[in-house]
């Protein structure tokens, strides 16, 4: 096990959102920004900006690491654009205040038809009804999660009846 395996989540996590040089075994070298890293195996997920805004993803295997070099801190516009790297499409289509205001309004509607809901994940964005099901941006009923059919059915019915008013 090498030092990189040896830090712990909150030593990676100073990792995140920069741009770094990753030393690897047999003398390979990878730049990038640091999108995250897997609390697992040490693995380090790496985004690269290219022409035409596309992105080059890759990871680099944690027993592969020798040295990690911070080259630059990510501003916030950076740490926006790397957030949206693995988003839906839809919901690049919206602004944040657009989404948060569709979140707001969902959470709302359900909480008036006494549906309990939550918010969780960073930042809040994800709402969380009944602690069984869980609705991402753009809080549309195909971004609806849940492990139980009856639940997650019925609660996307209710959101698309709701989206049917609104329009």
């Amino acid at each position: 096990m090498n030092d990189w395996q040896r830090k712990s989540p909150l030593d990676w996590e100073m990792y995140v959102n920069k741009m770094v040089k990753v030393a690897a075994i047999e003398k390979h070298e990878y730049e990038g920004w640091v999108l995250t890293v897997d609390p697992v195996s040490a693995s380090i997920v790496l985004a690269m900006y290219l022409e035409n805004e596309k992105v080059s993803v890759s990871v680099v295997l944690g027993h592969a690491v020798q040295e990690v070099e911070i080259l630059k801190e990510g501003d916030d516009e950076m740490k926006q654009r790397l957030s949206c790297i693995f988003a839906p499409e839809e919901s690049k289509a919206y602004s944040l205040e657009e989404l948060k205001k569709k979140k707001n309004d969902l959470k709302t509607w359900l909480e008036t038809n006494h549906i309990p809901v939550t918010e969780q994940g960073e930042s809040g964005r994800t709402l969380c009804v009944a602690g069984l099901l869980t609705i991402d941006p753009p809080y549309s009923p195909d971004e609806c999660s849940s492990s139980n059919e009856i639940i997650l059915s019925r609660v996307q019915r209710l959101i698309q009846g709701y989206l049917e008013k609104q329009q």
